[in-house]
């Protein structure tokens, strides 16, 4: 049919071919630091470099360094 609109096949940009992989980028979820790391690692305290184990079920920012009383971090 000449003259179409261009779009390609059921209404798609010829132009965008499907490169990416979704929102979660095909890493996984055992990559550190971020929601549903896995059960391993530690929780470590960023002012005075405590570690403790991290505990499953229980997100690091919520725990206080044993030794300062600030918030930890998960790596």
């Amino acid at each position: 049919m000449p003259g179409g609109d261009r779009t390609g096949p059921f209404g798609q940009d010829p132009g965008q071919a499907g490169r990416g992989m979704g929102r979660g980028g095909g890493r996984g979820r055992l990559n550190g630091n971020r929601p549903g790391a896995g059960p391993r690692g530690n929780c470590v305290c960023p002012q005075c470099g405590a570690k403790v184990p991290h505990q499953v079920g229980v997100p690091c920012y919520s725990v206080n360094c044993p030794k300062c009383q600030t918030k930890m971090i998960r790596t």
